[in-house]
């Protein structure tokens, strides 16, 4: 009797040490931000690709490229960048990062972006594009959805053909019929809009009611949705790609969002709208 005491003894602690490991976890488990053992781990490097907006233009000064100020890889503490946040993250580890947008890029430049992104090893990047793609000088001149989907596929083939592929944030397209709605009442961006012949497709005869001028703004409209619908179809195929679900598209910007200059592109307050929204809608939302 006393042998089997001592075996069912044994036999229970067992199953208690056994239980206890189970419920506990391995001690190596990652905890929230990626990796492994036991500490959260954000990427070391960031580019952004896009075009001006990305590139910061007259986000502080009169018509030209203001990238400490972009959304996604500026510098500027005012604007709490991606690359602001992962420098926080990080703490001790060194945070590189790239600007690759280019001012009045459309969706055929992406590729050669990607390429450049691909080539400085960058494990986070963010791409903003399309803007151009339909607002252009008339809305004949806008680029055909099929178009637009190969040109985007086509560099994110490019990015994602790594042993390691990055994390890549897709960001939707602003509506540019917001941007309409919140300026046509004021006679400094209807002004600026004419001036430098802004977004036409969009943008031309603001105060017309006319139901031409009305279709057309839906039709230019409709573009952009049709665009955003293919950058979120192509980026759901990749397993470290994220769309930001229409977060951008959807957000209600208003007109203090915007340059003086140009009532177009987003100033120093729109950056940083810009660049929380995208953050929350990105890979590290409680970060």
């Amino acid at each position: 009797m006393r042998r089997q005491h001592t075996f069912v003894s044994v036999l229970v602690a067992l199953v208690l040490a056994a239980t206890t490991a189970l419920v506990a976890g391995p001690a190596s488990a990652a905890k929230p931000g990626g990796g492994g053992g036991g500490a959260a781990s954000y990427p070391s490097s960031i580019a952004s690709l896009g075009d001006s907006i990305t590139r910061g233009f007259n986000a502080g000064g009169w018509y030209s490229d203001w990238p400490s100020r972009s959304w996604s890889t500026g510098s500027d503490s005012a604007v709490a960048s991606h690359y602001s946040r992962l420098v926080k993250l990080n703490r001790k580890t060194t945070v590189r990062a790239w600007n690759d947008a280019d001012t009045g890029a459309k969706m055929g430049a992406l590729a050669g972006q990607a390429l450049e992104a691909k080539n400085q090893g960058a494990k986070y990047v963010t791409v903003l594009m399309g803007a151009n793609d339909a607002c252009t000088s008339t809305e004949a001149g806008m680029t055909s959805v099929a178009t637009f989907r190969s040109q985007f596929a086509a560099a994110m083939s490019t990015l994602m053909t790594q042993s390691t592929p990055p994390k890549v944030l897709v960001a939707s397209i602003p509506d540019i019929y917001r941007l309409y709605q919140v300026g046509k009442g004021s006679s400094g961006a209807r002004n600026a809009w004419n001036s430098f012949g802004i977004c036409q497709s969009m943008l031309d005869d603001p105060q017309s009611t006319d139901a031409a001028d009305v279709d057309r703004r839906a039709r230019v409209r409709q573009r952009v949705v049709d665009f955003n619908a293919q950058l979120a179809d192509v980026c759901a195929t990749y397993a470290s790609c994220r769309y930001d679900g229409g977060a951008v598209f959807g957000y209600p910007f208003q007109l203090s969002h915007l340059s003086t200059w140009d009532y177009f592109h987003p100033n120093t307050g729109g950056q940083t709208v810009l660049a929380d929204v995208t953050w929350k809608a990105g890979f590290w939302p409680t970060s």
